[in-house]
């Protein structure tokens, strides 16, 4: 692929840097192999961090997977950047399953239950949780995308103006016209645990990927 395109990642979970107690052991060679997410998407995408929502700037691609809770500035900035044509793919999971070396609490562990109710009743959407499924992974009927102790979407009365979403996959999916913009949100985000199956799970995400922001050149 000669050109890739800016994806910008705003993420709590440990995929652009493996999980360790500094920086420097973070960046070290022994803290391990990069994250097999990381290097699927950089194949197709040149990655670009971001610690806040408030300037997506020049951004046309915008991949949010577990993120922490949003500022009211992220939140409408967010809102005007998909509605001024901007494309999302956002893993919102209500019960992480990730396994983390830091304990509850502490600042550096994944965001354990996502927090984007505001955005996500902005666009018309509720986020709910089944407490009494079995966890465990599984596949979606008819669908190569892995769940695990996932939520599911209805579609909310109040949506702002100008959003469109239909729920898709048995409810895991939604697919949200937002203006001019699109967004695509997963109501979990086992798909991108590490693993010994990271293969398939690379082409679940592929596909995520294509639906959202279209296949890339090649």
């Amino acid at each position: 692929m000669a050109h890739r395109p800016a994806l910008g990642l705003f993420t709590s979970l440990p995929i652009l840097w493996n999980e360790a107690p500094d920086v420097a052991a973070m960046l070290a060679p022994a803290s391990g192999p990069p994250h097999w997410a990381r290097t699927a998407l950089e194949q197709r995408y040149a990655l670009v961090p971001l610690d806040t929502l408030t300037a997506p700037g020049k951004l046309r691609l915008l991949l949010m997977a577990q993120p922490r809770p949003l500022s009211p500035q992220e939140n409408v900035a967010l809102d005007g950047w998909v509605r001024g044509g901007g494309r999302l793919l956002l893993f919102a999971d209500p019960m992480l399953t990730w396994e983390s070396a830091f304990a509850l609490g502490d600042r550096r562990r994944p965001q354990d239950v996502v927090l984007l109710s505001p955005i996500l009743a902005h666009w018309g959407l509720e986020l709910r949780f089944d407490e009494d499924q079995p966890p465990g992974l599984r596949e979606i009927e008819g669908s190569t995308l892995p769940v695990n102790l996932a939520g599911h979407f209805a579609l909310r009365a109040g949506g702002a103006e100008g959003s469109r979403c239909r729920i898709v996959e048995a409810g895991f999916v939604a697919d949200c016209a937002i203006g001019n913009g699109r967004a695509l949100v997963v109501a979990d985000a086992a798909l991108l645990e590490p693993g010994d199956s990271a293969g398939s799970r690379k082409a679940a995400l592929d596909g995520l990927l294509d639906r959202a922001f279209g296949a890339p050149d090649r």
